[in-house]
């Protein structure tokens, strides 16, 4: 294994986090203090308890969730977007680093810094909202597994995409619309029997709900089935990423 090369990769990206702290960190935490302020503190008062939560502390889970998936997909494909576009990823690829390692610098990088969000983020909301946390270290198991997961869907997208627009055409078209469907403001039990049915195909539904139930033990789905369908979703990305590799795809060529 060389350490020296993963982290030769992880400390370049990690110091891109410092030269854009307004856009990596500053942005995202100011835009989810906003959804405090309005759904938590003004919405929330007036609205009823969810599962015995008051809907305040209810939606933390959710936006914590929505940031964590938006920053990770965001850092993991510009991470290894930005190589390919400047030509700078024949030098990578002929360091000696196996794909592995590159993967683990990459993705080890972006989802670092989609964990330090997610955790600034839950610090900032106690300056809006009271919660409590039941099961912290289950709190922070998902959200590694998170970070991990969709920091190699993002690393994914950036080997797919051939231009800029592309980065945000996922993460704008497909991955927020399914978070705000997928429970992050309300619980889907509220919906008509049929919608209920309908949702169960969202998959960040079952990544909502395991972490809320991290928070506060209530869950829309059975924690067991959360984590075995986000740990399929990471196998696949997995696959995904070793195909990549072994066939050379928008890498090699």
């Amino acid at each position: 294994m060389n350490w020296y090369g993963i982290g030769a990769i992880y400390k370049f990206e990690m110091s891109r986090t410092w030269r854009t702290l307004m856009q990596s960190i500053a942005s995202p935490v100011l835009s989810t203090s906003l959804y405090f302020i309005v759904f938590g503190a003004a919405i929330g008062s007036r609205m009823g308890d969810i599962d015995g939560v008051s809907y305040g502390a209810f939606i933390i889970p959710g936006l914590v969730m929505l940031a964590l998936l938006s920053e990770s997909i965001s850092n993991a494909s510009f991470g290894i977007f930005f190589p390919k576009f400047s030509g700078t990823i024949y030098e990578v690829l002929s360091a000696p680093v196996s794909p592995f390692e590159i993967v683990a610098g990459y993705v080890g990088a972006a989802a670092t810094k989609s964990m330090v969000l997610g955790l600034l983020i839950l610090l900032t909301a106690r300056f809006f909202v009271d919660y409590e946390i039941l099961h912290p270290l289950w709190m922070l198991t998902f959200l590694a597994l998170t970070a991990v997961t969709f920091s190699l869907f993002g690393f994914i997208i950036g080997i797919w995409a051939d231009d800029f627009q592309k980065l945000q055409v996922i993460p704008l078209m497909i991955i927020t619309p399914l978070t705000f469907l997928g429970g992050a403001f309300y619980s889907i039990s509220m919906l008509p029997e049929a919608w209920q049915k309908i949702t169960l195909f969202n998959p960040v539904v079952y990544l909502i709900s395991g972490f809320r139930w991290a928070f506060y033990g209530v869950a829309d789905v059975n924690l067991t089935l959360s984590i075995s369908m986000t740990l399929l979703f990471f196998a696949l990305c997995l696959m995904t990423v070793w195909w990549i590799f072994r066939t050379g795809y928008r890498i090699k060529t």
